[in-house]
């Protein structure tokens, strides 16, 4: 028999966001809806910190919105992003310090009939959640998921550890206005990728 996937644990979130990023690469974030279920690897992240982070939802304190991103580590923060699209973000540090993990892109690896049924306009199955706003999608995510405990047995949508990555890329985030060239992104080799790479080689565990 195939062994389990192994779900991540509140305390292996409870890291700061730049470890967390690094952990989550390679990992599984899977939902289920009404409609089916879909899972996808992650491949494409960004980390945000709160005060001492100027591009972070939380640098100037606590509010109704960001709460979730206080902790504890593991919850879902789904926020609604130019009037259209939601972003899904796994919180991590300790409960009552902001932190959390934007997922940026990954690879379809279960329910991908579904998957493109909900975006019968990408070109190939690496673009079906490539981008924060294709993968919610992909996912079925939206606001309802907004503090989803990604570390409850009986959660809809539920993360799993994936296999160790040997190789990972660090670069810029995107999009942002403010602390524009803190490396804080990091990928591996897919492609699903934002096509966006201006970055360096860097192996797991490095600064």
């Amino acid at each position: 028999m195939p062994e389990a996937p192994r779900r991540l644990t509140e305390e292996e979130l409870a890291v700061d966001p730049v470890d967390a990023a690094r952990l989550l690469l390679g990992c599984v974030l899977e939902s289920t809806t009404p409609t089916g279920t879909v899972g996808v690897k992650i491949v494409e992240v960004e980390a945000y910190r709160g005060g001492d982070d100027p591009a972070s939802h939380c640098y100037r304190g606590r509010t109704a919105r960001n709460d979730v991103m206080f902790g504890p580590a593991g919850r879902l923060y789904v926020y609604f992003v130019y009037g259209m699209h939601f972003c899904a973000n796994v919180v991590s540090s300790t409960d009552g310090v902001p932190g959390a993990v934007l997922l940026r892109a990954g690879e379809v690896v279960t329910g991908l009939d579904l998957a493109r049924s909900r975006r019968p306009g990408a070109r190939g199955d690496g673009e079906l959640a490539k981008g924060p706003a294709r993968l919610t999608g992909v996912l079925g995510l939206d606001r309802v998921h907004n503090g989803v405990d990604l570390t409850d047995p009986d959660a809809d949508v539920r993360l799993y550890a994936g296999d160790p990555v040997d190789e990972v890329f660090v670069g810029p985030r995107v999009g942002v206005a403010v602390a524009v060239d803190v490396p804080w992104r990091f990928w591996i080799d897919s492609p699903a990728v934002s096509t966006y790479r201006r970055g360096t080689r860097r192996t797991r565990g490095t600064a």
